[in-house]
């Protein structure tokens, strides 16, 4: 999300007074911003498999078929972790961020939701990426049987990462980084947060109202510098939390570095809340 797009264009949708169903579309695009582009160009996804998971649509109606990466660990029995990604950027612009998953210990799968990179095409939703995070935690179950399963979702991915955690009953603990409360709390902490869009705002994604449902684990990481994100935000998302539960906040890390920054307190609150090493 750019913070200045989302809010002008929420503004403009109150000024012009256009109808829902165009209202929805378009804070779909704002919110969203599907492409098949990386951060910072070609990222390298040597060593990674690419995966097609297939399934059919309750919201669509129709047979999808979204796009993974898979990186396993060179430890065969290593526990399995879904990696959803944030707005704007396709999965291959979280390359990065899945080696560092993976150092970790994880064998991790990154997946495209629809509208992202070469998934199947259409303008997310809130409804969506909820159902396309849910088809990727099952095809794990199916091809990782008897593994332990994690999920890990960065900016917009923790409140679909939230989400999928609150409604499977067999994830063994869940990570954020850099996520929020709500989209309304995020556009009110705009330089022009006071106008009154929330009532407007149909992709609230409030993860604030379930967080507490979550029955693992939770991991809340956050950067001291993050700008687009207040720290703010992540500490009451983890505050709304239940036990057991942790806390990490990154100094110095911007919304796109505080994995690489932190990653050796990421090491150690993975090793103390999920018990792995």
């Amino acid at each position: 999300m750019k913070r200045t797009t989302l809010l002008l264009s929420l503004a403009l949708a109150v000024a012009v007074s256009a109808g829902c169903a165009t209202l929805d579309a378009k804070q779909r695009e704002w919110i969203f911003q599907p492409s098949d582009r990386s951060w910072g160009g070609t990222q390298s996804t040597e060593g990674m498999q690419d995966v097609w998971i297939e399934f059919t649509s309750d919201a669509s109606g129709k047979a999808e078929r979204l796009h993974g990466l898979w990186l396993p660990h060179g430890k065969a029995s290593a526990p399995v972790l879904l990696y959803l990604h944030g707005a704007r950027w396709n999965v291959a612009g979280s390359s990065g961020r899945i080696r560092s998953m993976q150092k970790l210990g994880f064998s991790v799968l990154a997946i495209d939701y629809r509208g992202f990179g070469r998934s199947s095409a259409g303008l997310p939703s809130e409804a969506t990426a909820a159902e396309d995070a849910r088809a990727a935690w099952d095809w794990l179950a199916t091809q990782q049987p008897g593994k332990p399963r994690y999920i890990f979702g960065h900016s917009l991915g923790g409140a679909i990462a939230i989400d999928l955690a609150r409604q499977v009953p067999d994830e063994k603990g869940t990570i954020v980084e850099g996520t929020f409360t709500s989209i309304p709390d995020v556009v009110s902490t705009f330089k022009w947060g006071w106008l009154p869009v929330s009532p407007l705002i149909t992709q609230r994604f409030e993860s604030i109202r379930k967080v507490a449902d979550i029955g693992s684990p939770l991991l809340v990481v956050h950067g001291s510098n993050d700008s687009l994100i207040r720290p703010a935000l992540g500490r009451q998302l983890y505050e709304a939390a239940k036990e057991p539960k942790q806390f990490v906040l990154v100094e110095g890390g911007s919304h796109h570095s505080t994995n690489a920054v932190g990653h050796r307190q990421y090491r150690e609150a993975v090793a103390s809340l999920f018990h792995l090493k």
